[in-house]
C-alpha cells in the first residue's frame, strides 16, 4: 500500500499538468527571442574565426614587441582627433594571430586598426558581419543596458524551461534512448525534442545559467550593493576589477608602455600578453593594464598588472589567487561562448549550440502540431512560426552578404530587419510548407554565392578563410538540396492562396 501511494502521489498528475503548462507558456512567451539568441550564439562560437575570415589580408604574426606596440599606439592616438578615453591594444593570439589597436575617443566614437609587426597601422579592421552578429546576440542592437537585460532575461527563462521541461516528464530519464521513428510526426518531434534536452542537459543549463548571469550582472551587483554596501556598487565592482587610479584631467605627453611591458616580462616570463589597455593616456591621471595568460590550467587564467603614469604597479592580480567569485567571474564569458580548449571545443559547442536552437523551434512546433491533432489549428501561427524560424537563417545569410561590400554596421542591421519582416510579410500569403521551402532554398543560395563571392571581393590570404567559406559552401548546399521540391511547394501555395 505504501508503495502504491508512493508512485501515485510524486509526481501527481495534476503538478505535471501545471508544470507542464507552465513550461509549454515559457516557451510560448519567449519563443522568438530564444531561437534568435540560440541560433546566433552557436553561430557567434567562431568569432574570432569570422574576424580572420573578414581579414585574410592581414599580416598574420605569433606575438608583438614592445616597441612595436608602442608605436602602433602612438600612431593611433595622432589619427585620433580630439581626447582620447582609451586605447585597447589587442594582442596576437593563436585563435586571431595578428593585432589590433582600438581607440575610443571621448564622444564614445570607436575606431579599430590593424597593425603590422613592425607596429606600422595598415588599415581599419573589417568587421562588420562580426560586429554585427556579436552584438545581435549580446544586446539584439538595442541600447546595451537594456538589450543585454533582454538577453539575460531569456537565459533565466531558457533556464526555468528546462528545469519545467524535466519536472513535466517524469520519464524522461527512464526513456532517454527511447525514439518513435515513422508513426505520428508529432508524437516523433516530442520525442526528439525530449531526447536532445536530456543527453545534452549539462550543456544547456551551463549555457542558459551563464547567459542569465552575464545579462543580469547589472541587477546582481545591484542588489549586492544594496543588501551588503548600503547601495555603493562601486565596493561590490571593486572586489572583482581593477580600482581605478585617481583622476587628473591635467595634459600629459601619451603614457609610456615600453618600461611597463619590461615589468610585465620580469614578473610573467612565462606568461602572454593577451592585451593592454590604456585609460586617459594623455592625462596626468594616466594608467595602463596589462592582461596576461597565465600557465594555470583553470579557464580563468589571467593575471593582470595596472600600471599609474610613473610605472608603479598600483594592482596586481594572480590567476592562481583568484578567490571564488573571481573564478567565477572570469571564467562565465569563456564558458557561454566556448572559447576555451581550442577548435573541438568549438566545434563542440556549436553543434549543442544548433541543437540547443532546435529545442526553441520545436517546442512551439509541437505545441502548434498538439493543437492541430486536438481539432484546434492555429494555421495563422503555424505560418508566422514557420516564416520566424527560417526567416532568420534568410535574413542572417543576407546580412552576411551585404558585409562583404560594406565596412559600415548599419548596412548589415538594416538587412536583418528588412529581410526579417519580409519574412513575417510572406506569412500573409504563403503555406507552411512553401515557407519552409523558400526559406532553406533563399538561406542555401545566398550561403553558396556568399562562398563564392567571399574569395573574389576580400581575398584568400588565410587559410582559415578558406575553411570558413568551404563550411559556409556546405551548408549552403545540404540546405538547397533539403528544398529540392521548392518550386512545386510555391506553386501549390499559390494556387491554394
Amino acid at each position: 500500500m505504501t508503495k502504491s501511494k508512493k508512485r501515485a502521489g510524486f509526481p501527481s498528475p495534476d503538478l505535471v499538468r501545471a508544470v507542464l503548462k507552465g513550461h509549454s507558456g515559457l516557451g510560448l512567451a519567449f519563443a522568438a527571442l530564444l531561437y534568435l539568441v540560440c541560433l546566433t550564439g552557436a553561430t557567434v562560437v567562431f568569432a574570432n574565426e569570422f574576424y580572420r575570415w573578414e581579414n585574410p589580408g592581414v599580416e598574420r604574426m605569433e606575438n608583438l614587441s614592445a616597441e612595436a606596440a608602442q608605436s602602433a599606439y602612438r600612431e593611433a592616438l595622432t589619427r585620433t582627433e580630439g581626447a582620447v578615453e582609451q586605447v585597447f591594444i589587442l594582442m596576437p593570439s593563436e585563435d586571431r594571430p595578428w593585432p589590433s589597436v582600438r581607440v575610443t575617443a571621448e564622444d564614445g566614437t570607436r575606431t579599430n586598426w590593424i597593425v603590422d609587426s613592425a607596429g606600422r597601422i595598415t588599415g581599419k579592421l573589417r568587421e562588420s558581419w562580426t560586429h554585427f552578429l556579436t552584438r545581435l546576440h549580446i544586446n539584439l542592437h538595442l541600447p546595451q543596458s537594456w538589450g543585454i537585460l533582454i538577453v539575460g532575461l531569456s537565459g533565466v527563462a531558457l533556464l526555468s524551461s528546462l528545469i519545467s521541461g524535466v519536472l513535466a516528464h517524469p520519464r524522461i530519464f527512464r526513456d532517454a534512448f527511447h525514439l518513435r521513428i515513422g508513426g505520428s510526426r508529432r508524437l516523433q518531434e516530442a520525442d526528439l525534442h525530449n531526447r536532445l534536452g536530456i543527453w545534452a542537459l549539462p550543456f544547456h543549463v551551463t549555457i542558459s545559467l551563464t547567459g542569465a548571469l552575464l545579462g543580469l550582472s547589472t541587477i546582481i551587483i545591484g542588489a549586492v550593493g544594496i543588501a551588503v554596501f548600503q547601495g555603493d556598487t562601486a565596493k561590490v565592482y571593486a572586489i572583482f576589477t581593477p580600482p581605478h587610479p585617481a583622476d587628473d584631467m591635467r595634459s600629459a605627453p601619451p603614457i609610456d608602455l615600453r618600461p611597463l611591458f619590461a615589468t610585465v616580462a620580469e614578473r610573467a616570463p612565462d606568461g602572454r600578453i593577451s592585451y593592454v589597455m590604456v585609460e586617459h593616456p594623455t592625462e596626468q591621471g594616466a594608467a595602463a593594464m596589462f592582461d596576461i595568460e597565465s600557465s594555470t590550467s583553470r579557464i580563468a587564467n589571467s593575471d593582470t598588472y595596472a600600471f599609474d603614469r610613473a610605472g608603479t604597479i598600483y594592482y596586481e592580480q594572480q590567476a592562481a589567487q583568484n578567490n571564488v567569485g573571481q573564478q567565477i567571474l572570469g571564467s562565465l564569458g569563456q564558458l557561454h561562448f566556448g572559447w576555451f580548449g581550442g577548435g573541438v571545443v568549438k566545434i563542440a559547442y556549436a553543434l549543442l549550440g544548433f541543437g540547443l536552437t532546435y529545442l526553441a523551434a520545436g517546442g512551439v512546433t509541437i505545441w502548434l502540431a498538439r493543437r492541430r491533432d486536438k481539432g484546434r489549428p492555429a494555421p495563422g501561427w503555424e505560418r508566422i512560426w514557420t516564416a520566424t524560424v527560417w526567416g532568420q537563417p534568410l535574413a542572417l545569410s543576407t546580412a552576411a552578404l551585404v558585409a562583404l561590400f560594406t565596412t559600415s554596421l548599419i548596412a548589415p542591421i538594416w538587412t536583418w530587419v528588412a529581410v526579417s519582416l519580409a519574412a513575417l510579410g510572406m506569412a500573409a500569403v504563403w503555406s507552411p510548407s512553401a515557407l519552409s521551402q523558400i526559406g532553406r532554398a533563399g538561406t542555401g543560395a545566398l550561403l553558396i554565392a556568399l562562398a563564392l563571392a567571399h574569395p573574389i571581393v576580400v581575398g584568400t590570404g588565410d587559410g582559415m578563410a578558406l575553411i570558413v567559406d568551404g563550411a559556409i559552401g556546405l551548408i549552403g548546399f545540404g540546405l538547397l538540396a533539403s528544398s529540392a521540391p521548392w518550386r512545386r511547394a510555391t506553386t501549390a501555395a499559390v494556387q491554394t492562396a
